[in-house]
């Protein structure tokens, strides 16, 4: 049986919801992490940053931009030892400007896809994937990467049918 790890990237604090802005004190992408975790035999990482964006929504926005613009590479707070012992990788993201947050290249550059299946999911409010499928595979080299799950991040808590549907799709569950 295939291993599996679910690893993710979210952010609390202010963040946008259709329209408006709410603080939230867990990510709309950890919540669906939690939903996905819920249904199958998974590990869980979550991607945090040493030093995180502004708890301030505008704020983040512009440094995550800025993060984007440089190619940076945030540094993570902790590492998995080896992804080795995982056939599976489930990758949970904010949309950010389009792509995936620097911090999740920082994490797929630290480790060997080859002979991984990737299966990216973001969170947005409606910008969809973006190009973020296409910019994991630049990031983790040698990985298959699977078309993904788009949530929208209002709707998280909402989203077990969508993910059961989308882990049916791909042999998940």
């Amino acid at each position: 049986m295939a291993k599996t790890l679910i690893a993710f990237f979210s952010r609390a604090d202010e963040n946008y919801f259709g329209g408006a802005m709410r603080y939230v004190k867990t990510g709309n992408t950890e919540i669906v992490a939690g939903i996905m975790n819920d249904l199958i035999s998974a590990d869980t990482f979550k991607i945090d940053m040493k030093e995180p964006y502004s708890p301030v929504y505008m704020t983040c926005i512009d440094e995550a931009k800025k993060d984007l613009k440089e190619n940076a590479r945030p540094e993570l707070t902790t590492y998995i030892d080896s992804i080795d012992g995982y056939d599976n990788i489930i990758l949970g993201y904010p949309n950010y400007w389009g792509t995936i947050p620097m911090a999740v290249a920082t994490f797929l550059g630290k480790y060997d896809f080859n002979g991984k299946t990737i299966f990216p999911f973001c969170t947005n409010e409606g910008s969809g994937m973006g190009s973020s499928e296409r910019d994991i595979k630049k990031y983790a080299k040698g990985a298959d990467v699977k078309k993904g799950l788009s949530i929208t991040g209002s709707q998280a808590a909402n989203s077990k049918d969508a993910v059961k549907r989308w882990f049916a799709a791909n042999g998940l569950i």
